[in-house]
């Protein structure tokens, strides 16, 4: 305890006692705040460097997207303590996402493509749609999507045989295209190992926009990229760091990097709506339905590299679960 021995200086040298706030170190679950451990993170090659953005540290916050906006809400939010407790992630998570839902332009992003056709759709036309930058600011303005008669869906928005409130693709089922048509798929095409490569699909050229002539209602609606026109780019999934939400809790003869998270990172190739191809570094855009994604340091001109920040709440996978 140093307050006494500090207190008791004060006192006999009769110098002028300034007020003393003491507080304690701020922890948050599925990762360590203490320098020492994230040091050892460091040299031994568990993470990249002290900007990884797995790290809780300011520059690996800032190239995973964190805003200083964001951050500040999370430290007024959990106030000050003088005995030391755990915060969870998930708030920090809330934190980030409240603040990119006001700022971050709306794109669209697919990361794991699957072929769609639309039959009846006239091989080489193309059609601009328009599309909201963001519904939170009309300052934003909107931008013009293009559509043709391949496009590329979520391979997850599409399920052979579905269970009941599935209200994505499926066969003989119809699904609305974001901005731009209802879709029905009709046909689903294998390859030799029996895996689905291709939906061939029919669009109703009365529903651009999202809307029926007849009033009918689809549930379902899914983000795509035109085939055609999609920028192919690098996307790093960024998870927790470690498995458990206290690292410390190891077997014994074992430390906290026992707990470390082999899947914290992934790395898949995405295709991407051609309005990205001049993103600058360091902006946050929301991939429509997947989350947060802020473009990385490591861009260039011919190669584009984005990190999620976080991921958007997913209604369906948590009914999954």
């Amino acid at each position: 305890m140093h307050r006494p021995l500090y207190d008791w200086f004060i006192n006999e040298l009769e110098i002028h006692a300034p007020q003393q706030i003491e507080f304690a170190r701020l922890n948050i679950d599925y990762t360590v705040m203490s320098k020492r451990k994230l040091l050892e993170l460091v040299k031994n090659g568990h993470v990249s460097g002290w900007d990884d953005p797995r790290l809780p540290t300011i520059c690996g916050l800032r190239r995973r997207g964190y805003t200083p906006e964001s951050i500040r809400n999370f430290a007024e939010k959990i106030g000050v303590a003088k005995r030391d407790n755990v915060i969870e992630m998930s708030l920090l998570e809330f934190c980030i996402r409240e603040d990119l839902n006001k700022r971050a332009a709306r794109v669209m992003g697919v990361l794991n493509p699957l072929k769609v056709t639309i039959t009846n759709y006239p091989e080489g036309d193309v059609d601009m749609l328009e599309a909201i930058n963001n519904p939170e600011d009309e300052t934003m303005g909107t931008r013009h999507v293009p559509f043709s008669r391949q496009i590329y869906i979520e391979r997850d928005d599409f399920m052979e045989d579905p269970p009941k409130k599935y209200f994505r693709l499926s066969p003989g089922a119809e699904v609305r295209l974001r901005y731009a048509y209802y879709i029905t798929c009709n046909e689903v095409v294998r390859n030799s190992d029996g895996e689905i490569i291709e939906l061939l699909c029919t669009y109703d050229p009365d529903s651009r926009g999202g809307q029926s002539p007849d009033g009918r209602k689809v549930k379902g609606t899914i983000h795509w990229v035109s085939a055609q026109h999609a920028i192919s780019a690098q996307v790093r999934l960024y998870d927790r760091l470690f498995t458990t939400p206290n690292p410390e809790e190891v077997p014994k003869d074992a430390d906290y990097t026992h707990n470390l998270n082999p899947d914290s990172l992934k790395t898949v190739t995405a295709l991407v709506e051609p309005y990205l191809k001049d993103a600058k570094t360091s902006v946050n855009y929301q991939f429509e339905r997947l989350g947060y994604f802020c473009v990385d340091y490591d861009s260039c001109d011919d190669k584009l590299i984005f990190n999620r920040t976080v991921t958007l709440k997913d209604s369906w996978a948590k009914q999954i679960k």
